[in-house]
Protein backbone atom coordinates (compact mmCIF):
# COMPACT_ATOMS: atom_id res chain seq x y z
CA UNK A 1 0.00 0.00 0.00
CA UNK A 2 2.83 2.56 0.65
CA UNK A 3 4.33 1.73 -2.35
CA UNK A 4 1.45 2.65 -4.26
CA UNK A 5 0.82 5.81 -2.44
CA UNK A 6 5.01 6.20 -3.59
CA UNK A 7 4.44 5.89 -6.68
CA UNK A 8 1.30 8.39 -7.06
CA UNK A 9 2.82 10.78 -5.49
CA UNK A 10 5.98 10.64 -8.09
CA UNK A 11 3.81 11.03 -10.89
CA UNK A 12 2.13 13.70 -9.53
CA UNK A 13 5.32 15.88 -9.20
CA UNK A 14 6.31 14.52 -12.55
CA UNK A 15 2.73 16.42 -14.07
CA UNK A 16 4.03 19.53 -12.02
CA UNK A 17 6.98 19.90 -13.32
CA UNK A 18 6.38 18.87 -17.30
CA UNK A 19 3.75 21.80 -16.55
CA UNK A 20 6.18 23.97 -15.22
CA UNK A 21 9.11 23.33 -18.10
CA UNK A 22 6.12 24.07 -20.89
CA UNK A 23 5.41 27.37 -18.46
CA UNK A 24 8.76 28.16 -19.25
CA UNK A 25 9.48 27.48 -22.79
CA UNK A 26 5.84 29.22 -23.35
CA UNK A 27 7.37 32.11 -21.81
CA UNK A 28 10.57 32.31 -23.34
CA UNK A 29 8.73 31.62 -26.82
CA UNK A 30 6.79 35.00 -25.69
CA UNK A 31 9.52 37.21 -24.77
CA UNK A 32 11.72 35.95 -27.45
CA UNK A 33 8.22 36.74 -29.86
CA UNK A 34 8.48 39.89 -28.36
CA UNK A 35 11.99 40.82 -28.50
CA UNK A 36 11.73 39.48 -31.99
CA UNK A 37 9.35 41.83 -33.61
CA UNK A 38 10.73 44.76 -31.71
CA UNK A 39 12.95 44.58 -34.82
CA UNK A 40 10.73 42.48 -37.12
CA UNK A 41 7.59 43.60 -38.73
CA UNK A 42 4.86 41.72 -37.66
CA UNK A 43 3.44 38.82 -39.81
CA UNK A 44 0.82 39.81 -42.64
CA UNK A 45 2.74 43.44 -42.52
CA UNK A 46 2.40 45.29 -46.51
CA UNK A 47 4.33 48.63 -46.68
CA UNK A 48 3.09 50.58 -49.32
CA UNK A 49 1.64 47.57 -50.95
CA UNK A 50 5.20 45.11 -50.60
CA UNK A 51 5.04 42.30 -47.87
CA UNK A 52 7.61 43.31 -45.08
CA UNK A 53 6.73 40.67 -42.99
CA UNK A 54 9.69 39.37 -40.66
CA UNK A 55 12.06 42.13 -42.42
CA UNK A 56 13.60 44.52 -40.35
CA UNK A 57 13.47 48.02 -40.99
CA UNK A 58 16.86 47.99 -43.60
CA UNK A 59 15.33 44.77 -45.64
CA UNK A 60 12.16 46.39 -45.61
CA UNK A 61 13.65 49.54 -46.68
CA UNK A 62 16.08 47.82 -49.24
CA UNK A 63 12.79 45.92 -50.34
CA UNK A 64 10.98 49.42 -50.91
CA UNK A 65 13.76 50.72 -52.66
CA UNK A 66 14.08 48.57 -55.16
CA UNK A 67 10.13 48.25 -55.79
CA UNK A 68 10.32 52.04 -56.41
CA UNK A 69 13.38 52.01 -58.98
CA UNK A 70 11.01 49.24 -60.98
CA UNK A 71 7.28 50.53 -60.25
CA UNK A 72 5.12 51.00 -63.14
CA UNK A 73 1.94 52.38 -62.46
CA UNK A 74 -0.90 50.93 -64.59
CA UNK A 75 -3.83 53.37 -65.43
CA UNK A 76 -7.18 52.32 -66.37
CA UNK A 77 -9.36 54.70 -68.09
CA UNK A 78 -12.88 54.81 -69.99
CA UNK A 79 -13.50 52.10 -72.67
CA UNK A 80 -10.53 48.91 -70.98
CA UNK A 81 -7.91 51.63 -71.99
CA UNK A 82 -4.57 50.66 -70.05
CA UNK A 83 -1.86 53.65 -69.55
CA UNK A 84 1.35 53.74 -67.74
CA UNK A 85 4.44 55.88 -65.95
CA UNK A 86 7.23 54.11 -64.55
CA UNK A 87 9.58 55.05 -61.98
CA UNK A 88 11.96 56.42 -64.25
CA UNK A 89 10.35 59.00 -66.57
CA UNK A 90 9.29 61.02 -62.98
CA UNK A 91 12.51 60.46 -61.34
CA UNK A 92 11.09 58.17 -58.74
CA UNK A 93 13.28 56.88 -55.69
CA UNK A 94 12.72 55.49 -52.05
CA UNK A 95 13.65 57.97 -49.51
CA UNK A 96 14.75 56.63 -45.94
CA UNK A 97 13.60 59.62 -43.63
CA UNK A 98 12.82 57.05 -40.66
CA UNK A 99 9.15 56.45 -41.48
CA UNK A 100 9.43 52.73 -41.91
CA UNK A 101 11.62 52.57 -38.18
CA UNK A 102 8.16 54.58 -36.89
CA UNK A 103 5.80 52.23 -38.63
CA UNK A 104 7.77 49.46 -36.45
CA UNK A 105 7.92 51.27 -33.64
CA UNK A 106 3.76 51.75 -33.61
CA UNK A 107 3.45 47.83 -34.05
CA UNK A 108 2.26 45.95 -31.00
CA UNK A 109 4.89 43.57 -30.83
CA UNK A 110 3.54 42.27 -27.64
CA UNK A 111 0.74 40.63 -29.74
CA UNK A 112 2.86 39.26 -31.81
CA UNK A 113 1.30 35.82 -31.39
CA UNK A 114 -1.97 36.89 -33.15
CA UNK A 115 -0.64 37.98 -36.02
CA UNK A 116 -0.39 35.26 -38.14
CA UNK A 117 -3.34 35.88 -39.82
CA UNK A 118 -3.27 39.62 -40.31
CA UNK A 119 -3.35 41.61 -43.26
CA UNK A 120 -1.94 45.42 -42.09
CA UNK A 121 -1.79 47.55 -44.78
CA UNK A 122 1.05 50.61 -44.21
CA UNK A 123 1.05 53.82 -46.24
CA UNK A 124 4.37 56.01 -46.04
CA UNK A 125 4.07 59.12 -48.39
CA UNK A 126 7.15 60.73 -47.24
CA UNK A 127 9.48 57.65 -47.83
CA UNK A 128 8.72 57.99 -51.90
CA UNK A 129 10.29 60.93 -53.37
CA UNK A 130 9.97 62.34 -57.42
CA UNK A 131 10.07 64.96 -59.97
CA UNK A 132 6.56 67.07 -59.69
CA UNK A 133 7.27 68.34 -62.64
CA UNK A 134 8.32 65.71 -64.02
CA UNK A 135 4.87 63.70 -63.20
CA UNK A 136 2.83 66.44 -64.25
CA UNK A 137 4.91 66.54 -68.23
CA UNK A 138 3.87 62.49 -68.30
CA UNK A 139 0.35 63.17 -67.01
CA UNK A 140 -0.45 65.68 -69.66
CA UNK A 141 1.34 63.62 -71.90
CA UNK A 142 -1.30 60.87 -71.24
CA UNK A 143 -3.20 59.82 -74.88
CA UNK A 144 -6.11 60.03 -72.58
CA UNK A 145 -5.75 63.80 -71.27
CA UNK A 146 -4.98 64.71 -75.05
CA UNK A 147 -7.73 66.97 -76.36
CA UNK A 148 -8.48 65.44 -79.68
CA UNK A 149 -9.33 62.37 -77.49
CA UNK A 150 -11.64 63.84 -75.61
CA UNK A 151 -15.46 63.63 -75.87
CA UNK A 152 -17.21 66.03 -73.94
CA UNK A 153 -20.29 64.17 -72.10
CA UNK A 154 -24.18 64.89 -73.55
CA UNK A 155 -26.82 64.63 -71.35
CA UNK A 156 -29.62 63.04 -71.90
CA UNK A 157 -33.12 64.20 -73.84
CA UNK A 158 -35.89 64.03 -76.18
CA UNK A 159 -35.99 63.35 -79.36
CA UNK A 160 -38.65 63.63 -81.84
CA UNK A 161 -39.35 60.54 -84.14
CA UNK A 162 -41.99 59.45 -86.84
CA UNK A 163 -44.23 57.56 -83.96
CA UNK A 164 -43.21 60.52 -81.24
CA UNK A 165 -41.03 61.42 -78.69
CA UNK A 166 -38.79 59.11 -77.31
CA UNK A 167 -35.38 60.02 -74.49
CA UNK A 168 -31.79 59.64 -76.05
CA UNK A 169 -29.41 57.97 -73.65
CA UNK A 170 -26.80 60.24 -72.53
CA UNK A 171 -22.99 60.37 -73.98
CA UNK A 172 -20.61 59.46 -71.01
CA UNK A 173 -17.69 60.80 -73.11
CA UNK A 174 -14.30 61.21 -72.46
CA UNK A 175 -13.14 64.40 -70.85
CA UNK A 176 -11.52 64.44 -67.34
CA UNK A 177 -11.09 66.61 -64.89
CA UNK A 178 -7.21 66.99 -65.55
CA UNK A 179 -6.63 68.25 -61.53
CA UNK A 180 -8.22 65.06 -60.13
CA UNK A 181 -6.49 63.11 -62.70
CA UNK A 182 -3.14 64.95 -61.26
CA UNK A 183 -4.26 64.31 -58.18
CA UNK A 184 -5.04 60.63 -58.27
CA UNK A 185 -1.80 59.57 -60.11
CA UNK A 186 0.34 61.09 -57.41
CA UNK A 187 -1.05 59.77 -54.63
CA UNK A 188 -0.51 56.53 -55.93
CA UNK A 189 3.04 57.26 -56.71
CA UNK A 190 3.49 58.20 -53.27
CA UNK A 191 2.00 55.06 -52.07
CA UNK A 192 3.07 52.70 -54.09
CA UNK A 193 -0.63 51.84 -55.73
CA UNK A 194 0.08 49.40 -58.65
CA UNK A 195 -2.88 50.56 -60.76
CA UNK A 196 -5.59 53.13 -61.00
CA UNK A 197 -8.98 53.10 -62.65
CA UNK A 198 -10.06 56.26 -63.54
CA UNK A 199 -13.16 55.93 -63.88
CA UNK A 200 -13.95 54.50 -60.30
CA UNK A 201 -12.06 56.86 -59.00
CA UNK A 202 -14.55 59.55 -60.79
CA UNK A 203 -12.17 61.72 -62.87
CA UNK A 204 -14.53 61.65 -65.82
CA UNK A 205 -16.77 64.79 -66.29
CA UNK A 206 -20.53 63.51 -66.10
CA UNK A 207 -23.85 64.20 -67.73
CA UNK A 208 -25.83 66.12 -65.80
CA UNK A 209 -29.24 64.20 -66.96
CA UNK A 210 -29.30 60.45 -67.46
CA UNK A 211 -31.50 58.79 -69.28
CA UNK A 212 -33.69 57.02 -65.79
CA UNK A 213 -33.95 61.13 -64.95
CA UNK A 214 -37.28 61.36 -62.92
CA UNK A 215 -37.85 65.07 -64.60
CA UNK A 216 -36.81 63.82 -67.84
CA UNK A 217 -39.11 60.64 -67.89
CA UNK A 218 -41.92 62.51 -66.75
CA UNK A 219 -41.70 65.03 -69.17
CA UNK A 220 -41.80 62.74 -72.36
CA UNK A 221 -44.55 61.30 -71.13
CA UNK A 222 -46.03 64.61 -70.97
CA UNK A 223 -44.87 65.30 -74.50
CA UNK A 224 -46.40 62.36 -75.67
CA UNK A 225 -49.70 62.17 -74.47
CA UNK A 226 -50.23 65.60 -75.40
CA UNK A 227 -48.88 65.47 -79.08
CA UNK A 228 -50.56 62.06 -79.71
CA UNK A 229 -53.83 63.58 -80.39
CA UNK A 230 -55.27 64.74 -83.87
CA UNK A 231 -57.88 66.97 -84.86
CA UNK A 232 -59.60 67.65 -87.80
CA UNK A 233 -61.73 70.73 -88.21
CA UNK A 234 -64.66 69.88 -90.40
CA UNK A 235 -65.55 72.87 -92.34
CA UNK A 236 -67.67 70.87 -95.52
CA UNK A 237 -65.33 71.33 -98.26
CA UNK A 238 -62.30 72.20 -96.59
CA UNK A 239 -60.43 70.71 -93.42
CA UNK A 240 -57.81 72.34 -90.71
CA UNK A 241 -55.87 69.49 -89.19
CA UNK A 242 -54.08 70.06 -85.60
CA UNK A 243 -51.45 67.15 -84.99
CA UNK A 244 -48.15 66.65 -83.02
CA UNK A 245 -46.16 68.87 -85.67
CA UNK A 246 -48.32 71.94 -84.80
CA UNK A 247 -49.01 70.84 -80.75
CA UNK A 248 -45.72 70.19 -80.10
CA UNK A 249 -45.04 74.77 -81.05
CA UNK A 250 -47.39 74.76 -78.44
CA UNK A 251 -45.78 73.25 -75.68
CA UNK A 252 -44.07 75.19 -72.49
CA UNK A 253 -43.35 74.75 -69.37
CA UNK A 254 -45.10 75.91 -65.99
CA UNK A 255 -43.69 77.33 -62.60
CA UNK A 256 -44.06 73.36 -61.88
CA UNK A 257 -41.61 72.21 -64.18
CA UNK A 258 -44.67 70.64 -66.63
CA UNK A 259 -45.35 70.38 -70.20
CA UNK A 260 -48.72 72.55 -70.59
CA UNK A 261 -50.32 74.25 -73.69
CA UNK A 262 -49.77 78.14 -74.04
CA UNK A 263 -53.21 79.09 -73.75
CA UNK A 264 -52.28 82.35 -76.03
CA UNK A 265 -50.87 80.45 -78.37
CA UNK A 266 -53.72 78.34 -78.57
CA UNK A 267 -56.24 81.30 -79.01
CA UNK A 268 -53.74 82.61 -81.95
CA UNK A 269 -54.24 79.50 -83.69
CA UNK A 270 -57.78 79.66 -83.10
CA UNK A 271 -57.84 83.60 -83.85
CA UNK A 272 -55.93 82.43 -87.59
CA UNK A 273 -59.21 79.94 -87.99
CA UNK A 274 -61.27 82.99 -87.66
CA UNK A 275 -59.35 84.74 -90.08
CA UNK A 276 -59.88 82.09 -92.51
CA UNK A 277 -62.76 80.68 -91.95
CA UNK A 278 -65.41 83.11 -90.25
CA UNK A 279 -67.38 84.83 -93.12
CA UNK A 280 -70.29 87.11 -90.50
CA UNK A 281 -70.65 90.20 -92.00
CA UNK A 282 -67.54 89.47 -94.62
CA UNK A 283 -67.68 90.12 -98.27
CA UNK A 284 -68.81 87.87 -100.50
CA UNK A 285 -68.98 87.28 -104.46
CA UNK A 286 -72.37 85.88 -105.45
CA UNK A 287 -73.99 84.59 -109.01
CA UNK A 288 -77.03 86.51 -109.25
CA UNK A 289 -80.32 84.71 -110.91
CA UNK A 290 -79.00 85.87 -114.06
CA UNK A 291 -75.62 85.29 -114.36
CA UNK A 292 -74.40 88.52 -113.03
CA UNK A 293 -71.25 88.38 -110.52
CA UNK A 294 -71.80 90.77 -107.17
CA UNK A 295 -69.84 91.84 -104.64
CA UNK A 296 -72.10 91.46 -101.60
CA UNK A 297 -70.71 93.74 -98.65
CA UNK A 298 -72.70 93.88 -94.54
CA UNK A 299 -75.24 92.00 -93.61
CA UNK A 300 -75.01 89.82 -89.93
CA UNK A 301 -75.26 86.30 -92.02
CA UNK A 302 -72.30 83.91 -91.72
CA UNK A 303 -70.35 82.30 -89.49
CA UNK A 304 -68.51 83.71 -86.52
CA UNK A 305 -66.04 81.10 -84.76
CA UNK A 306 -66.59 81.52 -80.83
CA UNK A 307 -62.86 82.66 -79.91
CA UNK A 308 -63.12 82.47 -76.12
CA UNK A 309 -65.05 79.11 -76.33
CA UNK A 310 -63.04 77.25 -78.90
CA UNK A 311 -59.58 78.07 -77.45
CA UNK A 312 -60.99 76.59 -74.33
CA UNK A 313 -62.74 73.41 -75.90
CA UNK A 314 -59.66 72.79 -78.39
CA UNK A 315 -57.47 72.98 -75.40
CA UNK A 316 -59.71 70.05 -73.56
CA UNK A 317 -59.53 67.93 -76.22
CA UNK A 318 -55.81 67.93 -76.58
CA UNK A 319 -55.28 67.38 -72.42
CA UNK A 320 -58.48 64.85 -72.68
CA UNK A 321 -56.42 62.87 -75.27
CA UNK A 322 -59.34 62.81 -77.59
CA UNK A 323 -58.75 62.54 -81.44
CA UNK A 324 -61.74 63.56 -82.98
CA UNK A 325 -63.38 65.72 -85.95
CA UNK A 326 -65.03 68.30 -84.56
CA UNK A 327 -66.62 72.16 -85.61
CA UNK A 328 -65.73 74.42 -83.80
CA UNK A 329 -67.59 75.86 -81.20
CA UNK A 330 -69.38 79.07 -82.69
CA UNK A 331 -70.88 82.86 -81.67
CA UNK A 332 -73.13 82.96 -85.30
CA UNK A 333 -74.00 80.32 -87.56
CA UNK A 334 -74.94 79.70 -91.37
CA UNK A 335 -77.05 76.95 -92.91
CA UNK A 336 -74.27 76.16 -94.87
CA UNK A 337 -70.34 75.31 -93.99
CA UNK A 338 -69.35 75.52 -97.30
CA UNK A 339 -66.96 78.03 -99.09
CA UNK A 340 -70.11 79.00 -100.45
CA UNK A 341 -71.76 79.54 -97.07
CA UNK A 342 -75.04 80.93 -98.78
CA UNK A 343 -75.91 77.53 -99.87
CA UNK A 344 -78.68 76.07 -101.66
CA UNK A 345 -81.35 77.07 -99.85
CA UNK A 346 -82.20 81.26 -99.83
CA UNK A 347 -83.76 84.56 -100.62
CA UNK A 348 -82.53 86.91 -103.15
CA UNK A 349 -83.36 90.49 -103.98
CA UNK A 350 -82.60 92.72 -106.61
CA UNK A 351 -83.83 96.07 -105.89
CA UNK A 352 -83.07 97.68 -108.93
CA UNK A 353 -85.48 95.16 -110.99
CA UNK A 354 -87.42 94.65 -107.76
CA UNK A 355 -87.51 91.24 -108.32
CA UNK A 356 -87.18 88.14 -105.34
CA UNK A 357 -86.63 84.66 -106.03
CA UNK A 358 -86.13 81.78 -103.04
CA UNK A 359 -84.56 78.36 -103.69
CA UNK A 360 -84.92 75.77 -101.81
CA UNK A 361 -82.07 73.03 -102.42
CA UNK A 362 -81.38 74.93 -105.42
CA UNK A 363 -84.89 74.27 -106.65
CA UNK A 364 -86.53 77.64 -107.22
CA UNK A 365 -89.68 78.04 -105.81
CA UNK A 366 -90.45 81.37 -105.81
CA UNK A 367 -89.72 84.21 -108.48
CA UNK A 368 -91.53 87.41 -107.83
CA UNK A 369 -91.96 91.14 -108.38
CA UNK A 370 -91.96 93.01 -105.32
CA UNK A 371 -92.12 96.86 -103.67
CA UNK A 372 -89.15 97.61 -101.14
CA UNK A 373 -88.34 100.61 -99.46
CA UNK A 374 -88.37 104.21 -101.09
CA UNK A 375 -84.83 105.24 -102.09
CA UNK A 376 -85.57 108.92 -101.67
CA UNK A 377 -86.98 108.66 -98.32
CA UNK A 378 -84.45 108.84 -95.53
CA UNK A 379 -84.76 105.78 -93.58
CA UNK A 380 -86.89 103.88 -95.52
CA UNK A 381 -84.44 102.76 -98.23
CA UNK A 382 -84.25 98.57 -98.58
CA UNK A 383 -80.61 98.06 -96.96
CA UNK A 384 -78.10 96.10 -99.29
CA UNK A 385 -76.04 93.00 -97.63
CA UNK A 386 -76.62 89.27 -97.00
CA UNK A 387 -78.74 88.82 -93.95
CA UNK A 388 -80.12 86.01 -92.38
CA UNK A 389 -83.87 85.32 -91.78
CA UNK A 390 -83.91 86.37 -87.54
CA UNK A 391 -87.75 85.39 -86.84
CA UNK A 392 -91.11 84.26 -88.48
CA UNK A 393 -94.43 85.19 -87.44
CA UNK A 394 -98.03 84.59 -88.25
CA UNK A 395 -99.79 86.56 -87.98
CA UNK A 396 -97.84 89.46 -87.13
CA UNK A 397 -98.73 93.31 -86.63
CA UNK A 398 -96.13 95.62 -87.95
CA UNK A 399 -95.95 99.08 -86.07
CA UNK A 400 -93.80 102.55 -86.83
CA UNK A 401 -94.27 105.66 -86.47
CA UNK A 402 -97.80 106.50 -87.74
CA UNK A 403 -98.77 103.28 -88.63
CA UNK A 404 -99.92 99.67 -87.67
CA UNK A 405 -100.39 97.17 -90.43
CA UNK A 406 -101.48 93.34 -90.12
CA UNK A 407 -99.72 90.85 -92.21
CA UNK A 408 -100.12 87.17 -92.41
CA UNK A 409 -96.55 85.91 -93.02
CA UNK A 410 -93.79 87.82 -91.27
CA UNK A 411 -90.21 87.41 -91.95
CA UNK A 412 -87.56 89.98 -90.48
CA UNK A 413 -83.83 89.76 -91.79
CA UNK A 414 -82.46 93.46 -91.19
CA UNK A 415 -83.94 94.51 -87.39
CA UNK A 416 -87.61 95.85 -88.67
CA UNK A 417 -87.18 95.10 -91.80
CA UNK A 418 -88.40 91.38 -93.51
CA UNK A 419 -90.37 89.95 -95.86
CA UNK A 420 -94.10 90.04 -95.61
CA UNK A 421 -97.26 89.54 -97.14
CA UNK A 422 -98.85 93.35 -98.71
CA UNK A 423 -102.97 92.67 -99.14
CA UNK A 424 -102.98 96.32 -99.48
CA UNK A 425 -100.62 96.32 -103.24
CA UNK A 426 -102.56 95.34 -106.46
CA UNK A 427 -99.45 95.73 -108.10
CA UNK A 428 -95.71 95.07 -107.64
CA UNK A 429 -92.55 95.64 -108.84
CA UNK A 430 -91.76 97.90 -111.75
CA UNK A 431 -91.13 101.74 -110.19
CA UNK A 432 -93.03 101.91 -107.69
CA UNK A 433 -90.63 101.66 -105.32
CA UNK A 434 -89.46 104.86 -106.20
CA UNK A 435 -92.69 107.37 -105.50
CA UNK A 436 -94.77 104.76 -103.31
CA UNK A 437 -91.80 102.38 -101.59
CA UNK A 438 -92.22 101.11 -98.10
CA UNK A 439 -90.52 102.08 -95.19
CA UNK A 440 -87.99 99.47 -95.87
CA UNK A 441 -89.29 95.96 -95.93
CA UNK A 442 -89.98 93.83 -99.52
CA UNK A 443 -93.70 94.11 -100.02
CA UNK A 444 -94.48 90.74 -101.27
CA UNK A 445 -97.14 89.16 -103.47
CA UNK A 446 -99.77 87.09 -100.69
CA UNK A 447 -99.02 83.25 -102.20
CA UNK A 448 -95.58 84.02 -102.77
CA UNK A 449 -94.93 85.13 -99.25
CA UNK A 450 -96.90 81.94 -98.44
CA UNK A 451 -94.69 79.46 -100.29
CA UNK A 452 -91.62 80.85 -98.47
CA UNK A 453 -93.15 81.43 -94.84
CA UNK A 454 -93.87 77.80 -95.28
CA UNK A 455 -90.79 76.68 -96.68
CA UNK A 456 -87.68 78.48 -95.26
CA UNK A 457 -86.67 78.57 -91.58
CA UNK A 458 -84.89 81.15 -89.49
CA UNK A 459 -81.09 81.47 -90.12
CA UNK A 460 -81.83 81.29 -93.82
CA UNK A 461 -79.74 83.32 -95.92
CA UNK A 462 -81.06 86.70 -97.41
CA UNK A 463 -78.85 88.27 -100.23
CA UNK A 464 -79.67 92.09 -101.13
CA UNK A 465 -77.86 94.03 -103.64
CA UNK A 466 -78.40 96.37 -106.57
Amino acid sequence: MSEEKAGRSVGKKLVVLLIIVFLALAAAAYFFGAYYFSSHFLPGSRVNGFNCSYMTVPEAEELLSAKAEAFVLEIHTRGNGVEGISAKEIGLHYVSDGSVKELMKKQDRYKWFLAFNQNKSYEVERSIEYDKEKLAQAVRQLDCMQEENNIPPADAYIKETAAGFEIVPETEGTTLKRKAVQQLIAKAMSTGTSSVNLEKAGCYLAPKVYQDDKNLVKECRQINKLTSVVITYDFADRTERVDKDLIKTWLVKNKKGNYVLDREKVAAFVNELGYKYDTFGCTRTFLTYDGREKTITGGDYGWAIDQEGETEALMKAIQNGKTQVREPVYAYEGWSRASNDIGDTYVEIDLTNQRMLFYKDWLLMVDTPVVTGSPDVLGNETPEGCFAIDGMKSPAVLTGEGYAQAVTYWMPFAGNVGIHDASWRSDFGGSIYVFNGSHGCVNTPYDQAKIIYENIGIGAPVVVYK
